[in-house]
């Protein structure tokens, strides 16, 4: 037992310990409810530390999560990093920084735009201690009243075109006549310009009634808006009797005469030419049913190359020491799904730091490799494999040239992420993918495994003689991430 003046000294020293071992962490705290936000408007998102302490010494970090190049703020070493900010938020961001000596992280927002829309994160991150919290934002924009113009007699009555422009969300568009019914119209053309606002377009046919008011009507439910123009068609340009209209009915009845006259004489000539015509019918059958065999053998021939690609399956496992903390693996390591809960787990330098990412544990660095994921129910995820030398500190884009081969999903858009990324067109959404690696060839592919079909192909590429690991990004969503088993003979 150690008495006097060192015992006193060791007392002292294990207080301060603990002392100081708790002040280094520290919670991020903001708003439970979503912002709603008006366009052209500036908000502030809220963020701040409890207890108050200050930042000025940490690194802040303000991220879209719904963006691929999601980080648009920094605070590091006192001053503001403008490298790498999403262009759409440059000279739109700020800190208080008359604040950063008591822990408020807010930022503010100007001149918020369609394409603010999202989920954000506001992560602090000290030398010993890290902690993050999310905000959703939610943008509102109420459109232009609507323009309605009349494109002149269709087939069926009178043609007329609808547009409105600056709307968020994508608005709807209707056609109610006078008495409420809406009316049978075409499809509707939507396009979204740079700052995420919606033009809306459709045309209808109308036809005369007792009132002859017709009313163009944009609404948007989400925020429960609305705007309508009517147009009333004067009854006389619906009179098909009219003067201008006699005349255009004589030349059509003179058109009608031409017309069946040079119908007969085609009708004498293909009479001659019957036996030719039979003739280039059968060919054209023969055709046809020569392009049927064709698809057919193409059909097989695709099944055959998938059978052959799938009989190089590995069993693949989840690496629970590379998983971020708000990762749930199952215990046989075939399944992972995020929870908005991060867990005290061991650091590691193998475990990611950003986002809900983990890697299977087994790496190739030679031959061919092919495994499946089921990622059907989910709006969200990112698959393929990278370098074993990825930076899992930071939140890397996954490009070829940080390490990363992988295709992406975010609420129903799917691209392939190159540099810059590819959209893909897909016919049907994939409810299990395929990976499949030829590390010689230099080749990453992917498949829809239902339907047996070709996604993507990263090909020509240098993996520098590294192992390649499977790669899995499970987005936000609670639906899990199903590590398949493969059956060869199917």
């Amino acid at each position: 037992m150690v008495n006097g003046p060192d015992s006193l000294y060791v007392t002292l020293l294990i207080l301060l310990h603990s002392l100081t071992s708790e002040s280094a962490k520290f919670e991020v705290l903001g708003p439970t409810d979503p912002i709603v936000a008006v366009a052209g408007d500036d908000i502030i998102l809220p963020c701040y530390l409890k207890p108050n302490i200050s930042v000025e010494d940490m690194t802040v970090d303000w991220r879209n999560l719904d963006s691929i190049d999601n980080l648009f703020y920094r605070y590091q070493n006192g001053k503001n990093i403008l490298e790498g900010q999403i262009p759409s938020y440059r000279e739109r961001t700020s800190l208080f920084k008359e604040e950063l000596w008591r822990g408020n992280t807010s930022l503010k927002l100007t001149r918020v735009q369609g394409t603010d829309e999202g989920l954000y994160e506001c992560l602090i991150k000290s030398p010993s201690w890290y902690e993050d919290v999310k905000i959703k934002v939610f943008v509102k924009a109420v459109g232009s009243r609507p323009v309605v113009s009349i494109e002149g007699h269709r087939e069926g009555g009178m043609g007329l075109v609808c547009q409105s422009e600056g709307w968020h969300p994508e608005p709807d568009l209707v056609w109610p006549d006078s008495k409420g019914v809406s009316l049978s119209a075409g499809p509707p053309e939507t396009h979204r310009d740079l700052k995420g606002f919606y033009t809306v377009k459709q045309h209808v046919i109308v036809q005369e009634t007792d009132t002859d008011l017709f009313i163009c009507r944009v609404l948007q439910r989400r925020i429960n808006e609305e705007v309508e123009t009517e147009v009333h068609i004067p009854s006389e340009l619906f009179d098909y009797t009219t003067p201008w209209r006699r005349s255009f009915i004589v030349l059509f009845l003179l058109g009608v005469i031409c017309v069946i006259g040079l119908a007969l004489t085609v009708y004498w000539i293909h009479k001659k030419k019957g036996e030719k015509i039979d003739q280039l019918n059968k060919h054209q059958g023969q055709l046809i049913q020569h392009q049927e065999q064709q698809r057919s053998v193409l059909d097989d021939l695709r099944k055959y190359v998938f059978k052959a690609i799938r009989r190089h399956a590995v069993d693949v496992t989840l690496d629970p020491d590379t998983a971020h903390p708000t990762l749930i693996l199952s215990d046989d390591g075939k399944q992972v799904r995020y929870r908005d809960i991060r867990q005290d787990l061991p650091d590691n330098p193998k475990r990611f730091k950003y986002y809900p990412r983990v890697l299977g544990k087994e790496g190739f660095s030679s031959g061919r490799f092919y495994y499946e994921v089921r990622v059907k129910e989910k709006t969200g995820w990112i698959l393929g494999v990278v370098r074993e030398s990825v930076n899992r500190e930071r939140g890397i884009i996954e490009i070829p040239g940080n390490g990363y081969w992988t295709v992406y999903l975010h609420y129903g858009v799917y691209k392939a992420l190159t540099d810059p990324p590819v959209i893909l067109s897909l016919k049907e959404e994939p409810q299990k993918v395929g990976v499949f690696v030829d590390y010689e060839e230099g080749q990453v592919s992917f498949f829809n495994v239902e339907a047996r079909c070709h996604i993507y192909s990263f090909t020509g590429q240098t993996f520098n003689k590294e192992k390649l690991y499977p790669y899995f990004y499970t987005g936000y969503g609670s639906a899990p991430l199903v590590i398949c088993p493969v059956d060869v003979t199917d």
